[in-house]
């Protein structure tokens, strides 16, 4: 029981640094590590949780697909299961938050790289300037464009090429206006 009690402890702070609630990640891994089904007080007996903790918890698990709700036979009561494949999960959170802000953050690129044209035509910017962070812009476009492929291909469970990465996000040492800290 202390072993299980540990586990659900770290798997809520796993959860929480990927930025999800801590009680995420204790009630998925309480229902994962069950041999039967599990009714919300029965959750949050063990969790020492509020029902409406429970309630709240268990909905966005569902949402998530990280839970499934399911009946037992003579009783009235919702009583829930985990998912337990961890790749559905893993592929289904990187699908939907992960690949969803890069594609936000490329189409943010985007609009500033049309803003700073319009502002460099405009006299507002320096050409100078507006030439140095365009390259800047132009390599996060590229880097997020390269991640969206790989999330993809992960995702999608096809085989990763990581180097592309590291050329995208290295500097490009014919680029003068490049600069480091050493």
């Amino acid at each position: 029981a202390d072993a299980e009690l540990e586990v659900v402890e770290a798997i809520g702070r796993l959860m929480e640094f990927w930025g999800f609630r801590r009680h995420l990640g204790r009630t998925w891994t309480v229902l994962y590590f069950s041999s039967e089904p599990l009714a919300a007080n029965d959750l949050a007996d063990r969790l020492q949780l509020s029902a409406s903790a429970v309630s709240l918890t268990v909905g966005e698990l569902l949402q998530w697909g990280a839970v499934k709700k399911t009946r037992l036979p003579g009783d009235r009561r919702d009583f829930y299961v985990a998912e337990t494949s961890i790749w559905k999960l893993v592929t289904r959170v990187l699908s939907q938050r992960e690949l969803a802000l890069v594609r936000d953050t490329a189409e943010t690129l985007v609009r500033a790289s049309s803003a700073l044209d319009a502002a460099r035509r405009e006299g507002q910017i320096d050409a100078s300037r507006a030439r140095f962070v365009r390259k800047r812009i132009d390599k996060l476009r590229l880097l997020s464009s390269v991640g969206e492929r790989l999330l993809g291909a992960f995702v999608s469970g096809r085989t990763l090429d990581v180097g592309a990465v590291r050329e995208v996000a290295e500097p490009d040492e014919r680029d003068e206006d490049a600069t480091s800290v050493e």
